[in-house]
């Protein structure tokens, strides 16, 4: 009923891993989907994707794992992060393909699995937050082996900086080359930064998170592979004052108006997913194809917009990401004013905000 919402194109998602596959190939593309599909949605997501060639799906939790299997996915399905070993009966009843780091979870699922189900090991060579350390490579490798229904999948790591430090990405592929050795390993190492910056680093697989959703780690992927932004942000203008100049709208009267102008009341505010900071920062939305900043203070659930004198109508299209005409706001834009990333702008469009969906 309120004029909100996100509209996702499953379009662009199906070019964007069609991009990815082409780009590095005879490597395969694991689509990330994990967290709602960044908030764009996982099942719609997901679908896309392997239409596009994704070999296989990635997901944060094994919840995230059940969902996509009761919507009817059949695909591959790695769990990025080792389950709770109390877990390791979901992970073979949905056949999901797990992580491991700790021989104790390997055990449990052994204690579990009656047919053959692939493992893949993750080892620590930077990231530091969790894996193996690279001396218990073989001890993990040893535990799926030896006597059990298990199957060593892979093994692989992750990066923290490809985006923006290539000798420390560097120093972590060396380390895992000579940490797993055997050629005939399946490896995977690389995030979307990875796959396009590093192509040595492209393994048997390779894991695209934000490069599903066509947006781009770092300035350096631009020039590299084309990627179309899948989300946009939409709403509509639902009040319209005229303001003294000095006026100070919305809460703590934090900027006073320049000149008099008409100030327009949007239905979207943090409880969306529109950051608070935005409005301290410069931000901006389009109406009739142009920007126009912030007045106020982001509110829970509505945001003002100085429009000056253009003569904006109740009813009105308002582009908080997205395109309009010949301009375009884009999640990187809200990421840079606020110091963030886009993850954490697309991830944080909340579920207030109904998705819709074309392509």
């Amino acid at each position: 009923m309120r004029p909100t919402y996100a509209q996702i194109d499953l379009g662009a998602v199906r070019h964007n891993v069609g991009e990815l596959v082409s780009l590095v190939a005879p490597a395969k593309v694991c689509a990330v989907v994990k967290a709602d599909g960044y908030g764009h949605g996982d099942v719609p997501v997901a679908e896309a994707a392997v239409e596009a060639g994704a070999a296989l799906l990635a997901v944060a939790l094994v919840e995230e794992g059940v969902r996509l299997r009761e919507a009817g996915i059949e695909a591959p399905i790695l769990v990025l992060s080792e389950p709770i070993t109390t877990d390791a009966a979901e992970i073979v009843r949905w056949g999901l393909t797990p992580t491991a780091y700790r021989t104790e979870f390997v055990r449990a699922l052994a204690s579990v699995a009656t047919d053959p189900i692939d493992v893949h090991v993750k080892i620590d060579t930077g990231m530091h937050r969790v894996g193996a350390s690279p001396g218990a490579l073989k001890g993990m490798v040893d535990a799926i082996g030896t006597g059990t229904p298990l199957r060593l999948g892979g093994v692989w790591t992750h990066f923290a900086v490809a985006d923006e430090d290539p000798e420390f990405t560097n120093r972590q592929i060396e380390l895992f080359r000579e940490v797993v050795g055997d050629p005939s390993i399946p490896v995977h190492l690389a995030n979307t930064a990875g796959a396009v910056l590093f192509p040595d680093a492209r393994g048997d697989l390779v894991r695209t998170g934000l490069g599903t959703y066509g947006l781009h780690p770092c300035p350096d992927t631009r020039p590299v592979v084309d990627l179309r932004p899948a989300m946009s942000v939409l709403s509509k203008v639902v009040h319209l004052q005229r303001l003294p100049v000095g006026a100070r709208p919305s809460y703590g009267r934090r900027r006073p108006l320049a000149d008099e102008a008409t100030v327009a009341t949007v239905p979207i505010g943090y409880a969306d997913g529109m950051p608070r900071r935005l409005s301290a920062a410069g931000g901006e939305v389009l109406i009739g194809g142009r920007r126009h900043a912030l007045a106020g203070t982001v509110t829970m659930d509505q945001i003002v917009i100085d429009v000056g004198d253009y003569p904006a109508a109740i009813g009105d299209e308002v582009v908080l990401i997205g395109r309009q005409g010949d301009e375009e706001i884009g999640a990187d834009e809200w990421a840079e004013k606020i110091d963030t990333i886009s993850y954490e702008i697309v991830c944080g469009i909340g579920p207030r905000v109904p998705r819709k969906y074309i392509g």
